[in-house]
């Protein structure tokens, strides 16, 4: 990243390697995070971004590598002496503190000191953004999940921190209550005007709650960046299109403008907006499951369904996921099942051992070629 690019962004991680010992596990990693963004690190466990969190914290010191925030460089500067804060995944209350006093803790140890009536103030003001001045005298075994959660991110935007730190801040929550608590989460820090960046590995929290997601290998490389929408309808390679969702991938190699693949009776026709591998290069065309149509029987013309390819298959399994349901096809030849997501209102139902038909349009794959 050039010292003009480092200088643009809000947050700057800018070339950061993180070691221990001989174990490498941030490699590299080069990102900008605008004011007021929330930013999400997903990944699976051990790629990288819990460290990473605790570099921009500056509880881990990068082994090569800056960390900028509003063109400052962070090097050397302690984590208490940061303008960031960090709210930990099991929210680290003090069990025998009220509310109030919990949320009150991290401004009594600001020095200079201040006034008893600037603390009351600051508290009384948390406790109305996260809706819970009516608990303010409770104890945190008095409260719900949800509610120890909000008393978390009272207590972490005391210090008016520029940069909020969020360290997989659902998963003490039940599904249920997590699904339901994400866009509260977000709406609260929306309204306390901080930049955030949280650390998850599921990807639904990921794409529900951030602007932008950066998605990090088991190398603990940022493999791609980008709003969710585009992360999940545009990855950049195999790894962000099997991680990110479910993805019918068709492995062969560019022949005259096609995807020739082993197994399949005829070669893919590629996007017609895809920037074309070199002829004879290997590839692979990745399509999401939405984008394939499930039908009874094989149409007498694919044009009349706007499909450009079609394949005969045996439904394998059925997933019932509620408001569609995920079918899981053989296809003879084929070097895995493919999938197809079926609305429920959707006519006829499938079933195990079912001959189906498959059909999509070339435009709604993606070629990838890593």
């Amino acid at each position: 990243m050039s010292a003009a690019g480092a200088a643009a962004g809000h947050l700057v991680v800018d070339g950061v390697v993180k070691r221990f010992g001989a174990a490498t596990v941030v490699d590299h990693v080069s990102l900008t995070v605008a004011r007021n963004e929330i930013f999400a690190l997903l990944g699976p466990s051990g790629c990288g971004k819990s460290t990473l969190m605790r570099m921009i914290a500056g509880m881990e010191v990068p082994s090569e590598g800056r960390i900028l925030l509003d063109g400052v460089d962070l090097a050397g500067v302690p984590a208490h002496q940061r303008p960031t804060n960090m709210m930990f995944q099991s929210y680290a209350l003090f069990p025998h503190m009220t509310v109030q006093a919990n949320v009150a803790f991290g401004l009594r140890q600001m020095r200079p000191r201040l006034a008893e009536d600037e603390i009351g103030r600051r508290v009384d003001e948390l406790l109305g953004l996260v809706q819970l001045a009516h608990l303010a005298q409770r104890k945190p075994h008095e409260l719900s999940g949800g509610q120890q959660q909000r008393v978390a991110l009272a207590r972490s935007l005391a210090r008016q921190p520029k940069v909020l730190l969020l360290d997989e801040p659902l998963s003490a929550l039940d599904k249920k209550i997590r699904a339901r608590t994400q866009l509260e989460l977000v709406n609260l820090v929306r309204r306390a005007d901080v930049t955030c960046i949280m650390v998850t590995h599921d990807q639904e929290e990921a794409m529900t709650m951030a602007d932008r997601i950066g998605l990090m290998t088991p190398q603990g490389r940022l493999q791609q960046v980008g709003p969710p929408r585009e992360v999940y309808e545009r990855p950049n390679s195999r790894y962000t299109a099997e991680f990110v969702g479910e993805t019918n991938l068709f492995e062969g190699r560019v022949e005259g403008g096609r995807l020739h693949c082993a197994g399949l009776p005829a070669p893919l026709a590629l996007p017609p907006t895809a920037a074309l591998p070199a002829e004879g290069s290997a590839a692979w065309l990745s399509l999401r499951p939405e984008s394939v149509q499930l039908l009874p029987d094989a149409p007498g013309d694919e044009a009349d369904h706007g499909a450009d390819h079609g394949a005969a298959g045996e439904v394998q399994d059925v997933a019932y996921l509620g408001d569609r349901s995920i079918v899981h096809v053989n296809v003879p030849g084929a070097a895995r099942r493919m999938m197809a997501s079926v609305p429920q209102h959707e006519r006829p139902r499938f079933e195990r051992g079912q001959p189906v038909w498959l059909a999509w349009r070339a435009a709604d794959g993606v070629v990838l070629t890593q």
